[in-house]
């Protein structure tokens, strides 16, 4: 393939949110593609071998479209479009963005929906399955968009009340002694789920359905011995859960439920030698009618552009880590005695 130049026309106002501020949109893409632009009385040309200036086309065709439907276009949509035309995987951002995907707005009204294919296909197994796992590095949504999905669910009257729940385990510190009642407590392990709570449905309304019993937040170890009927259980940090408490927990839930377990394999805090509650139930369940595993990657991250380079830069180091004959690195290996 040459080097060939192509045009389209782009209005000035389109071509303001294309290029973003201090035009860093399309200098990301003309590095990304190693092309040259030009834009002139409407019309933008670009410049390259023609696969790349193809490929840089498709990225701005598809971020024109999500900026004539009145949505501004971020960082993380520009970067996810690049990723997809790189990739040759198919599929446009722009398609995210439509109304048929929206779950839910934000108190402050901002729409929540899938930001990537992995993104939607998680939240589409949500909506056909009674249990789905979501399993992914941090940032990737798995959480948010399960309580987007559960909060949705319980304003439509779909279920009666919203349990969430995650293991009270320290992040690799001992936090020592915590003043105040029980409440006082566990709630420094469960904040990350009182944050959503907030920001989709005001602390008013949660606090209001909180005192009326219909939103739980609680330890897992508050699960056992109950039979959970018609609610919306999200399961948080799953990868801190031991055997017994992921075979407690999916035995838990009742008629009319729906539970979505999340976790990040790559980020245990169990004690050595403790084997993982997900990684084992991952293998157990797969394959039954009606629960659904989805596996989101780290292009599947919508935090800022810098954790998806952090998750990538990790997935290769652990890579890299020799394994024994046992199949595990040499960094878990225990000091040997001499």
């Amino acid at each position: 393939m040459g080097y060939v130049k192509k045009n389209i026309k782009v209005d000035e106002r389109s071509v303001q949110l294309l290029f973003g501020q201090f035009d860093k949109n399309i200098r990301k893409i003309e590095k990304t593609f190693n092309i040259s632009y030009i834009y002139r009385n409407d019309e933008l040309s670009i410049e390259g071998e023609e696969s790349n200036v193809d490929k840089a086309l498709t990225v701005i065709n598809d971020l024109l479209v999500i900026s004539k439907k009145g949505n501004d276009l971020t960082e993380q949509n520009v970067d996810y479009a690049i990723s997809i035309a790189t990739s040759g995987e198919g599929g446009r951002v722009s398609d995210l963005e439509t109304d048929d995907e929206l779950i839910c707005h934000t108190l402050a009204g901002r729409p929540i929906r899938p930001k990537t294919f992995g993104q939607k296909k998680y939240v589409e197994a949500i909506d056909n399955n009674m249990i789905v796992f979501g399993s992914g590095p941090a940032g990737t949504g798995k959480t948010y968009l399960a309580m987007a999905k559960a909060i949705t669910a319980f304003k439509k009257g779909e279920v009666e009340r919203i349990i969430l729940t995650r293991p009270a385990i320290e992040a690799g510190e001992k936090l020592g002694f915590l003043p105040g009642d029980l409440q006082s407590k566990i709630d420094p392990y469960l904040r990350p789920l009182y944050d959503a709570l907030y920001e989709i449905m005001g602390a008013e309304s949660f606090q209001k359905n909180m005192e009326k019993g219909l939103i739980e937040v609680a330890p897992l170890a508050y699960m056992r011995g109950r039979t959970l009927d018609n609610a919306f259980i999200v399961l948080d940090e799953a990868q801190n859960t031991t055997e017994s408490q992921m075979k407690m927990f999916l035995t838990r839930i009742g008629f009319g439920s729906k539970a979505i377990i999340t976790g990040d394999q790559s980020q245990k805090d169990l004690a050595d030698g403790t084997k993982s509650g997900l990684d084992i139930a991952l293998k157990v369940v797969r394959g039954i009618e009606g629960i659904a595993i989805c596996n989101l990657t780290s292009k599947d991250v919508v935090r800022h552009p810098l954790v998806q380079r952090i998750v990538e830069a990790y997935e290769k180091y652990d890579a890299s880590k020799p394994a024994n004959r046992y199949g595990a690195t040499k960094s878990s290996d225990k000091k040997r005695k001499y």
